[in-house]
């Protein structure tokens, strides 16, 4: 809960003048019972009716003062929780874009994506419980006690003596809040990853009719969760059951006893009156107190979640390295392995190197590693033995905005967002339209897009959903070579494009882009035999290296490829 209270210090002054208007219309508001009772025992006896109406105008002032105070405490906390929650929620998603992939997988997306909404929700509901009822409560219970005590002790000690029981009631049940709520957060994290999933692959979902199983898998984690929610609703909603039970018998010894001193003239009725008012507002103030220690237990176990996001280090560190510059090594891996769990390598041994402007065709079997080289290249993942340099420096010596300007990056599983065609390839970065007319040139989009009515101002549907898959790869190698990088990373990314595009793509990317050093990830021979050198990969190792010409005579798992998709045969 100390990042809240940092995230809080910004609003200190906003929140302290909300606090003392509250202070002021609670204080007001606690005086009504007691101007009542001194109507009732000492006013309307003297038959005089301009005290009456004194008083009564006092009451009416008083209840406004509440009410007022009240409302403009409210709304000033209602603006504070507003910011301080946006700006937690910028910090996490910030955050969440900067983490390194290792750490993205061990919180998983389904997680930081309920972390930002769940989560930072249940942290905003108790920051703004607390500047509107964590005050009020407080000043309504003491101040309810003091002045029942100032008006008739005997009375307030039966008040007070169920006070003890319901504080460890609360106490007693609200520690299990954490563990309970936390539980329940990683089952919204199980949801909302089944609803990913599914939102995601929809369209396959349907093509194998595969509704009712979709259907029956999400049953099972929603009812896990509507478990998990229920014993904690269970748990935690006893509180308030419990302790109106002590509060009403606190409230029957009250009534009873004050029969008796009324009857023995020790008390007044416009005492006990009062004392029953004053009960009232006690009691209300316990109930706010109990459901804030609820809430508190919420906040606690999602606020723990969103500092584990915000306090992760950052493992983007800046190495010296002073090497004079390699254009002839330009890429360089040498010796470079890898683990994802720490167990079996997935890349082991690994060395190749590129001159600035070469090209470098990466092909083998799914899960060879081919993606993962690419990578341990941009420094997503970090390698656990080797070097990897670039330009003749080790990677780990340029700062992350150096390291990432040099990419340009075309996935084959990539996203493109809702906005029009030219907004997708410039992707936020200042980049003329020129230049985006060029990329399109270059990708082979232009002659689709200018064929579209809107032309580049064509709207694309969120993941593309509107475009053929061609069209989308297209569009994502568009935006990978519109900033002209230096170095251009095609990973699987023309899988959707025929043959005749894929070539036409090479020499455009030749031509137009020479300066640049293009590596190639692909499933097709035909989209890496004319890069001037070629790595086979099989299970994270090396299993060819050389041009396509030296590989159909050296790898035997290379021709066997090239033979089955083509026949051995090529079509420039």
């Amino acid at each position: 809960m100390k990042f809240l209270i940092n995230y809080l210090k910004p609003f200190k002054w906003r929140m302290l003048l909300g606090f003392s208007i509250k202070v002021s219309g609670t204080v007001a508001e606690l005086f009504l019972p007691y101007i009542l009772t001194h109507i009732l025992d000492n006013v309307i006896g003297t038959l005089r009716v301009e005290k009456v109406v004194f008083f009564g105008v006092l009451m009416i002032i008083c209840a406004a003062l509440a009410c007022a105070g009240n409302i403009t405490a409210n709304r000033m906390a209602a603006k504070v929780s507003r910011d301080f929650s946006k700006k937690m929620r910028r910090d996490l998603f910030a955050k969440t874009l900067y983490l390194s992939s290792s750490d993205t997988d061990r919180f998983t997306v389904p997680s930081l994506e309920s972390r930002i909404t769940t989560d930072t929700y249940n942290v905003h509901n108790f920051v703004s419980m607390m500047q509107r009822m964590g005050v009020r409560a407080p000043i309504l219970l003491i101040g309810g006690l003091g002045i029942s005590f100032f008006m008739d002790s005997t009375l307030a000690l039966v008040m007070l003596a169920t006070l003890p029981f319901i504080f460890i009631t609360v106490y007693s049940i609200s520690r299990n809040g954490v563990p309970l709520y936390s539980k329940v957060q990683n089952s919204v994290d199980k949801m909302v990853r089944v609803v990913r999933e599914d939102t995601q692959g929809i369209r396959v979902i349907k093509a194998l009719s595969k509704n009712d199983y979709e259907n029956r898998r999400y049953d099972a984690v929603n009812l896990g969760l509507s478990k998990d929610e229920r014993r904690a609703g269970i748990i935690m909603g006893s509180v308030n059951p419990i302790m109106m039970l002590l509060m009403n018998l606190g409230i029957t010894a009250v009534v009873a006893l004050s029969a008796f001193t009324v009857a023995k003239g020790i008390s007044t009725p416009a005492t006990v009156i009062a004392f029953v008012q004053y009960f009232t507002l006690i009691s209300m103030a316990m109930m706010v107190i109990s459901r804030i220690f609820v809430m508190y237990t919420k906040c606690a176990a999602s606020a723990g979640r969103i500092a584990e996001v915000l306090e992760t280090p950052d493992n983007f560190y800046v190495t010296e390295d002073n090497s004079p510059a390699d254009d002839k090594n330009f890429i360089s891996f040498e010796n470079v392995s890898f683990s994802y769990l720490g167990k079996k390598n997935n890349i082991e041994n690994l060395s190749v190197s590129v001159p600035k402007g070469g090209t470098l065709g990466i092909i083998g079997a799914t899960g060879s590693g081919k993606s993962t080289l690419i990578k341990l290249l941009m420094r997503s993942y970090e390698a656990t033995g080797g070097k990897i340099k670039i330009g003749g420096r080790d990677i780990t010596s340029y700062n992350r905005e150096a390291l990432t300007s040099m990419f340009g990056v075309a996935l084959q599983n990539d996203f493109l967002y809702a906005d029009s065609i030219a907004e997708n390839i410039r992707f936020g970065r200042d980049i003329s339209d020129e230049d985006i007319k060029r990329a399109a040139d270059i990708a082979q989009a232009s002659d689709f897009i200018e064929a579209l009515p809107e032309g580049y101002d064509h709207v694309i549907a969120p993941k593309g959903t509107n475009l053929s898959g061609g069209q989308k790869q297209r569009l994502l190698i568009a935006r990978a070579v519109a900033a002209r990088p230096d170095i251009i990373i095609l990973d699987d990314s023309s899988s959707a494009l025929d043959y005749k595009t894929d070539a036409a793509l090479r020499k455009a990317l030749d031509s137009e882009l020479s300066g640049s050093t293009v590596i190639t990830v692909a499933q097709r021979v035909s989209s890496v035999k004319n890069c001037e050198r070629i790595l086979v990969l099989d299970d994270g190792k090396v299993i060819g290296n050389g041009t396509h010409e030296e590989l159909l005579e050296s790898c035997r798992e290379y021709r066997e490829i090239s033979d089955s998709q083509m026949g051995g045969a090529f079509v420039d």
